[in-house]
């Protein structure tokens, strides 16, 4: 791998709040070390397109408390195929660029690993997704921002919830992952916390709820990751339970995108500015292939492809908690 000159950045795969921090931590890391910096626009699609800006320090003014993306995002159909991935290649060498950071998640990396791959192309991969499902890092971007977001919904829920002696599912973000329900869960205080990883049963979410109510609950909330099959989707569970449990009046609370956006936290602006450093520093060092992430609040590396294979496993600990707090 000769001297890198020119790095491109692009973000890719869902935006995440701190994705921006991220981008601003890289192109000015990248003018730190005289290193140009290129944006790409639309993640691989732009990569296809040359759809690309030239980034200064200044270009990433005023970006850090702001949610989305400035660099956008898309899904690629035409970087699937080796055509697409060769009209990328041809671009990034056209215009000078000698390493990428890709900004996203499992999906994003694999489009990454695959590149280098074939072309022996110098990548490095930030962690930015809210599910927080990538192993070797303890915390993506944005995960922090999205439980915050969650958490504070959910406590406006529950005012509802207590005025009306009401039941309320609240569905969050997670895809196949239960992080965010989890947490959330554990931090407003919810009667019941329903995650891909742990089956609950349809039975044992019936019982749970008429112990809640013999100890004298009036209200509950139920927090229900996306990605959980105790039901066929939330609402069809909320139906089940006030079939079973007439004496419940339940409602569907939806969080959906709006997890996604606002301001990151302090918390995701930190860990986008230290992980973008990092990327930067290993591409100048010749490295390739590899992901920072946070591990004992250490920037650590993790190869790509050990990061979309392995399994960031949710936090027994915290679901023993969850079982105590329920009480």
């Amino acid at each position: 791998m000769g001297k890198i000159k020119k790095i491109a950045v692009m973000t890719s795969g869902g935006d995440a709040p701190g994705m921006n921090a991220a981008i601003r931590s890289v192109v000015r890391t990248c003018a730190y070390y005289s290193t140009e910096c290129v944006g790409i626009y639309r993640g691989y699609q732009g990569l296809v397109e040359a759809d690309f800006i030239n980034l200064t320090a200044r270009s990433v003014n005023n970006i850090i408390h702001k949610g989305g993306t400035i660099l956008k995002t898309a899904r690629s159909t035409a970087f699937r195929t080796e055509e697409g991935r060769k009209k990328a290649y041809e671009n990034l060498k056209e215009n000078e660029i000698d390493a990428l950071v890709v900004i996203g998640g499992d999906g994003s990396f694999t489009g990454g690993v695959v590149f280098n791959q074939e072309y022996n192309f110098p990548i490095i991969g930030i962690p930015g997704t809210i599910d927080n499902d990538i192993y070797g890092t303890t915390h993506t971007i944005g995960y922090d921002t999205a439980l915050n977001t969650a958490v504070e919904a959910i406590d406006k829920i529950r005012d509802t919830a207590s005025s009306h002696n009401r039941l309320f599912f609240v569905e969050v973000m997670g895809r196949d992952a239960g992080f965010i329900a989890l947490n959330a869960g554990v931090g407003a205080g919810a009667e019941e916390i329903l995650i891909p990883e742990e089956d609950l049963g349809l039975d044992r979410l019936l019982e749970s709820l008429k112990k809640s109510r013999r100890a004298g609950k009036s209200s509950s909330i139920v927090v229900v990751s996306e990605g959980d099959k105790t039901g066929k989707n939330v609402f069809e569970l909320a139906d089940y339970v006030e079939e079973n449990l007439p004496n419940y009046e339940a409602r569907v609370s939806v969080l959906g995108h709006m997890q996604r956006g606002g301001s990151p936290s302090c918390f995701d602006r930190v860990l986008a500015s230290r992980l973008g450093v990092k990327a930067v520093e290993l591409l100048i060092d010749g490295q390739t292939n590899l992901m920072v992430g946070l591990q004992n609040n250490e920037v650590q590396t993790t190869s790509l492809e050990k990061a979309i294979k392995g399994q960031h496993t949710i936090d027994k600990e915290l679901l023993r908690v969850s079982d105590i707090m329920t009480i």
